[in-house]
């Protein structure tokens, strides 16, 4: 007995080591991101007076090309700060006239910054905001369109993300990226999600930041402590037979996708304060898209950060005063220690994920008319890899409330865990305590 007590007090007192590692590091990157510069980055983007996808490209000071070499630049003097530590490019493709929302051939342009890993360097944690904006005739390129919010918001979150974790180095490649044509049908996410797919990256998740600067709603209310994590319940690669099986046994809530959301639920729990993710069980708002779908629609794990309460006034309007009411998307309206809020929890999850483990692939699950769940997955060969976690909750509940450390193992046993009552699921856990994404079984175990 004293032996196993001894061997229980390791375990834990490595664990707790482990977590204080990376724990120290997402404290310091909590409290990290500036309002201040927000606000600059912001009002930078407001002065190019509008960035439709189809205006001017060739004025310094006016138009989408003259907001896509800024943000250009800032990824330059942000990677020129870190000893040339980010890949600064374009990413250029050409979208035909289609009498709709492209009323001329146009190259869309996506501007990326990308931070190499150290041990992943193909595998890749991506922040993306819009560079476009426009008013209420979405085919308008001329007239004022300042787009603070939508998305100036989300641009410059990305951007202040950048400087902060361009301080660390981590495993996995991060992928800052101001994305194109998103008012014209998210065709700069589709090229990227296209580009992604031909050159075999493998994306661990897209984080989608579009409007997170505003508090106030149309609805009256005022709330700078909660925002919504949009993510769809299954991927899109999954195939009519997995969805089939579904039935039987579960997984209909449980895509990469919203293991994703419930990442960023706990990690905005366990630092963050006075802030809550609302995780939203659906694609995006009802009926409408945003960058992070294009990603989803090539069966790659994406989500959307927002804020809760919108204000419809100041999106896609032309700037003006009606009826008493202020319409138009401008710069008095951005709350900037929100925006540095969500862009925290954007950094705080990026810096997670970038320095776990990959996570546990071919997970599989038995126990049917059983009195235990047994699980099992493939070895992830990874010389900083502590071990795997496996967590379980209630069918009804949201997140995950129950988990056990197991070891560096590939098999385990939930002695006395009926299956029939719980959700489960997998997480590889590094030696420095940062986690994986959870993944869900998706094969069962062959009965002896």
């Amino acid at each position: 007995m004293k032996i196993l007590a001894e061997l229980i007090l390791i375990v834990f007192t490595t664990l707790a080591s482990a977590q204080s590692d990376v724990s120290k590091t997402l404290t310091e990157i909590a409290a990290a991101p500036s309002a201040d510069r927000i606000e600059k980055d912001v009002r930078t983007l407001v002065n190019f007076g509008t960035r439709h996808t189809l205006s001017d490209t060739v004025s310094k000071t006016r138009g989408i090309g003259a907001a896509r070499r800024w943000i250009k630049s800032e990824f330059d003097n942000i990677s020129k700060a870190c000893d040339d530590c980010l890949e600064v490019s374009y990413q250029r493709n050409l979208v035909p006239k289609d009498n709709r929302r492209i009323v001329k051939d146009t190259y869309v342009v996506n501007v990326l910054a990308t931070q190499r890993g150290t041990k992943y360097p193909n595998s890749y944690i991506i922040m993306s905001g819009d560079i476009d904006s426009r008013v209420s005739d979405a085919n308008n390129f001329t007239s004022d369109s300042p787009g603070a919010n939508d998305n100036a918001s989300g641009m410059a979150g990305t951007i202040e993300a950048a400087r902060v974790l361009s301080t660390y180095r981590f495993p996995v490649s991060i992928i800052y990226v101001g994305l194109s044509g998103e008012e014209q049908g998210l065709f700069g996410g589709q090229h990227m999600a296209k580009v992604a797919k031909e050159e075999g990256w493998n994306i661990v998740g897209v984080i989608n930041n579009d409007m997170i600067g505003n508090i106030k709603g149309i609805d009256g209310v005022i709330d700078n402590s909660t925002f919504r994590v949009f993510s769809e319940a299954i991927s899109m690669a999954t195939t009519d037979k997995q969805r089939a099986v579904m039935r039987y046994y579960g997984g209909e809530v449980d895509g990469p996708s919203r293991q994703l959301a419930r990442y960023i639920d706990k990690i905005t729990d366990d630092y963050m304060t006075n802030l809550d993710a609302i995780m939203i069980y659906r694609l995006d708002r009802f009926g409408r898209g945003g960058h992070h779908r294009p990603f989803n629609d090539a069966g790659f794990t994406g989500v959307r950060i927002m804020e809760i309460h919108e204000n419809y006034n100041q999106q896609h309007q032309d700037i003006r005063t009606e009826n008493g009411i202020e319409y138009g998307d401008v710069i008095e309206s951005v709350n900037f220690d929100y925006a540095s809020k969500l862009t925290a929890v954007n950094a705080l999850t990026l810096a997670s994920l970038a320095s776990a483990p990959l996570a546990p692939k071919n997970v599989k699950i038995g126990g049917a008319v059983q009195p235990s769940t047994r699980l099992q997955w493939d070895e992830v060969k990874d010389d900083h890899l502590m071990g795997y976690k496996i967590y379980w909750r209630d069918t009804t509940s949201p997140q995950w409330q129950h988990s056990r450390f197991v070891g560096k193992v590939t098999a385990y046993t939930l002695k006395n865990i009926v299956i029939d009552n719980y959700l489960f699921g997998v997480a590889s856990i590094g030696k420095n305590g940062a986690e994986s994404l959870v993944q869900f079984p998706n094969k069962l175990i062959e009965r002896d």
